[in-house]
């Protein structure tokens, strides 16, 4: 049987070739400084883990890979976007992502930023673009449910309640992570549903809300411990950046033990949320493997 890390190797590798294919030179008409700073952004790194929810979730549901190559790479796009405009010196004015310059600093603000808006609107496309468009409901469902979680009814509104610095209670700051973060990876888990059955079922729907919203938390909760414990060459990036900042983080409002207490409680809610579900050995499994991440 297939181990989780062999799945999220696979996918690594299945994705890049998916994104290769949808950010060439045939796919994007002509050759830019923009179009290379899209492929420098999502190509060649990440854990790309938005993309295995949604191709795990679409073969949970009885679809496969192929079925939501499109869907994942669309998911892929936009988590890029948003890494090119958070590092911006205007938002979170970070040098460094993944070991390597933000993008902004390898190709210049304005590339960046136009960059970041093309992924935007290229995400859209994979979507639209996918399978039979005049038969294939799941098209209108992924980009409802992507256009709300990544604009301002999700991750835009979070980042907007970052920038503003007022997160000053727990609530307020799950709020923020809810939307900053939990929005996209409950993107991610829709579209694998979506792409395998190309229909909406609200009880589905709302346990693959909180399987995301749990690990989305989870995931930022590791986040702020590894920003305060980890090293800047096996994080790729400065520690200490949301102190640098000023930003509220778990750790304002709580120790790092009940911090990791926290993380661990969400991580083993959402093992638990499919765990009679046929083919979810490695959905329940995931929660617990970001809960040991070193980056």
């Amino acid at each position: 049987m297939e181990t989780l890390e062999q799945r999220l190797t696979w996918c690594a590798s299945f994705m890049e070739t998916a994104l290769e294919r949808q950010l060439s030179g045939k796919m994007l008409t002509f050759e830019s400084p923009m179009t290379q700073a899209m492929r420098y952004a999502v190509l060649g790194g990440g854990k790309r883990i938005r993309a295995f929810l949604t191709l795990e979730f679409c073969r949970m549901f009885g679809g496969k890979a192929e079925d939501a190559a499109d869907y994942a790479c669309a998911m892929e796009m936009v988590h890029g976007y948003s890494l090119v405009h958070d590092d911006l010196p205007c938002m979170d004015n970070d040098d460094m992502r993944r070991g390597k310059p933000s993008c902004h600093k390898r190709f210049g603000e304005a590339v960046a930023l136009l960059a970041g808006d093309a992924l935007l609107t290229q995400a859209f496309f994979c979507i639209g673009n996918h399978g039979d468009l005049e038969k294939y409901a799941g098209n209108a469902l992924a980009v409802r449910a992507l256009s709300r979680c990544a604009g301002a009814l999700g991750m835009c509104a979070g980042q907007q309640l970052d920038l503003s610095g007022t997160a000053g209670d727990y609530d307020t700051l799950k709020l923020l992570y809810s939307l900053k973060t939990g929005a996209l990876m409950e993107a991610s888990c829709l579209l694998g549903y979506y792409a395998a059955k190309g229909t909406s079922d609200p009880d589905i729907e709302e346990k693959l809300r909180l399987y995301a919203q749990s690990i989305g938390l989870a995931f930022q909760i590791i986040d702020d411990l590894l920003d305060v414990d980890s090293t800047e060459e096996v994080l790729g990036k400065p520690i200490g950046s949301d102190q640098k900042n000023g930003k509220c983080t778990v750790l304002s409002f709580m120790t790092k033990e009940e911090a990791a207490a926290e993380a661990k409680r969400l991580s083993e809610t959402a093992a638990e949320l499919f765990s009679a579900q046929k083919n979810g050995a490695l959905i329940c499994q995931l929660p617990m493997y970001l809960l040991q991440r070193k980056k």
